[in-house]
């Protein structure tokens, strides 16, 4: 998929690139919720659809929605939100690339012309 140095990739590869990079997003999304719900499960013993919503919550940025009773449920809450943070972060900027690289590679074409 690469084009001859000065060119804008067509628009049909950079779609299937920011496909892939979209699916690089969803991967990310899914192995950090499956961490969460795993914790959420081992530590403070909710069941799947309690951890699920917990983990859920706070991978979107919104919080817990159960009272943790342990201190080991309440270290793992912690964490995975400082986790969780930096993820969708990291998924946000993975989503991002394809679309920003082109939008650079744009304008310097467009710098290139003037010159």
């Amino acid at each position: 998929m690469r084009t001859p140095r000065g060119r804008l990739l067509p628009r049909r590869d950079f779609l299937r690139r920011q496909v892939r990079f979209l699916l690089v997003a969803v991967a990310l999304v899914s192995v950090a919720l499956a961490i969460g719900v795993a914790g959420y499960m081992g530590y403070a013993g909710l069941g799947f659809t309690d951890a699920f919503l917990n983990a859920s919550m706070i991978l979107g940025g919104m919080g817990p929605v159960d009272p943790l009773s342990t201190n080991a449920a309440k270290w793992f809450a912690s964490f995975y939100a400082l986790f969780s943070g930096i993820i969708m972060l990291g998924t946000v900027a993975v989503m991002l690339t394809p679309l920003l690289h082109r939008i650079l590679h744009a304008f310097h074409l467009d710098e290139d012309e003037r010159e």
